[in-house]
């Protein structure tokens, strides 16, 4: 069953949190579905002695997987539930693009991916905004963006604040 669009934005960020490094674990040679998620939050609260009603910050972690396991199934993959921001270059890229556009226009991922092919990213360098060197590595993060989100996607809503 594929899911609906930006499904992550109905998970919370400690769910989101507690997900992103199973995914990038190396050595993980297990589907990485919401199943798997509720083995290891219930694991992590069994280690730390805890119930798992009460585990995590306002709604227990526990409860958040089990109302996603009910409505999506356990087998879904975890990764769709991960809410991916803007790297901090990115999210500078976007930010300044922003800043230029005219207000009535919402830039899009496309549209930052177009920015980058016109040189946006040599203009800025210049003034000391970002890297002449980010380029490849925008467009890249970009792509990958685009490949999750789609083209049509604003730019902003991906921004990262920290």
């Amino acid at each position: 069953m594929p899911l609906p669009h930006e499904v992550e934005s109905r998970v919370s960020e400690e769910l989101s949190a507690f997900i992103a490094p199973l995914l990038d674990h190396p050595d993980m040679d297990t589907p990485l579905t919401l199943g798997f998620v509720r083995q290891r939050i219930l694991g992590v609260a069994r280690a730390q002695g805890v119930e798992p009603r009460r585990f995590g910050d306002g709604e227990s972690l526990a409860s958040e997987i089990e109302a996603l396991i009910e409505e999506f199934g356990a087998d879904a993959p975890a990764a769709d539930f991960v809410s991916v921001k803007a790297s901090e270059d990115l999210s500078q890229f976007i930010e300044t693009l922003l800043d230029v556009s005219e207000a009535d226009v919402v830039p899009t991922l496309g549209g930052m991916r177009a920015a980058v092919a016109d040189g946006w990213v040599a203009r800025l360098a210049g003034k000391g905004v970002i890297d002449d060197d980010d380029d490849q590595t925008l467009l890249a993060e970009i792509d990958a963006l685009i490949d999750r989100y789609g083209e049509d996607t604003p730019a902003e809503n991906l921004l990262r604040f920290e």
